[in-house]
């Protein structure tokens, strides 16, 4: 008669990676550039997340469920860089507001909500959570109850401590991010450039001059369509910046500068938003969407009082 095997195997871990925002870039701010506020540096954050997503299949072996990214934005309007980060795959984009003081709202009971509903469903073995804030240790309490481990990460402080000493003491394992590992990702923001004389300036269209007009393919025996005019595509660039800067807020617009070229999430965008200006699709007329960026960012560059700069040779 065979003996059954009584030995246990080993359970695959299935972990999430929940992530405060807030506090990796203020922490990574101070010890890498001294910044104390966000707007004085730039993060590669689809870099930067793709990077912790790696460390953490080093770290755990098991299979990831997904990333949680908890930041903040006015309204709740996603930020040019929000945007980008909800379209990377297993990454799930959480926002609370952000107040007028620049204080984040919202975010620290996301979290928390988060980490025990995980638990609670018994959708994950592990979770990695890179915060520092003392308000979570309840909701690592309640999730450790559950059954899962809490794997705390910080970043490496440029002296003390940056988590609170409680969050530390109830994690399963405590692991400090170098600022090595973190330099890659966060460069200073670019001091404002001085703006050229406007006679100076060439429009955004005579930038895009130099590109040799891209014809409709048309068949023998097919009658070409005729798209839609330039000035009124122009006018349609213009109006949906127009509506982005009232809607989305000067500051994120701020973002997609010097231009000419838009992030390909924010270019779909534009793409959309004008098509349902015009009733009908530009993807036929390549040279369309030229003329679309084109007033795009004549309007953009009005807003903020800018000419385009091109290199000379």
């Amino acid at each position: 008669m065979a003996i059954p095997d009584l030995v246990p195997h080993p359970v695959a871990a299935k972990y999430a990676v929940l992530v405060d925002v807030g506090y990796l870039y203020a922490a990574a701010g101070e010890v890498l550039l001294g910044a104390k506020e966000r707007k004085e540096y730039r993060v590669a954050a689809d870099e930067l997340i793709q990077s912790l997503q790696k460390h953490a299949e080093e770290r755990i072996s098991g299979e990831l469920l997904r990333i949680y990214w908890y930041d903040a934005a006015r309204d709740r309007v996603p930020t040019v860089d929000q945007r980008v980060i909800a379209q990377l795959p297993w990454v799930k984009v959480r926002l609370g507001n952000l107040n007028a003081r620049g204080q984040q709202k919202g975010v620290d009971a996301q979290i928390r909500s988060d980490l025990e509903a995980l638990a609670r469903h018994h959708a994950v073995t592990d979770t990695i959570l890179l915060a520092g804030d003392e308000d979570m240790v309840p909701a690592v309490e309640a999730a450790q109850a559950y059954g899962v481990r809490i794997h705390l990460w910080g970043v490496e402080p440029p002296y003390g401590t940056n988590q609170a000493e409680r969050l530390v003491w109830e994690s399963d394992t405590v692991e400090v991010i170098s600022a090595d590992f973190l330099r890659p990702f966060f460069s200073r923001a670019p001091q404002p450039v001085a703006v050229p004389p406007p006679a100076a300036a060439p429009s955004p269209a005579q930038v895009f001059a130099g590109r040799s007009p891209v014809k409709p393919h048309v068949k023998p025996g097919q009658v070409a369509k005729l798209g839609p005019s330039r000035p009124r595509v122009e006018d349609v660039g213009e109006h949906v910046a127009q509506k982005w800067i009232l809607t989305r807020g000067r500051d994120n617009i701020r973002d997609l500068l010097p231009g000419p070229i838009l992030p390909t999430v924010i270019d779909t965008e534009l793409l959309i938003e004008a098509e349902k200006e015009l009733g009908h699709s530009l993807r036929p007329y390549p040279e369309a969407r030229v003329w679309l960026r084109d007033g795009f960012w004549a309007r953009v560059y009005r807003e903020f009082d800018l000419g385009v700069g091109v290199s000379s040779k």
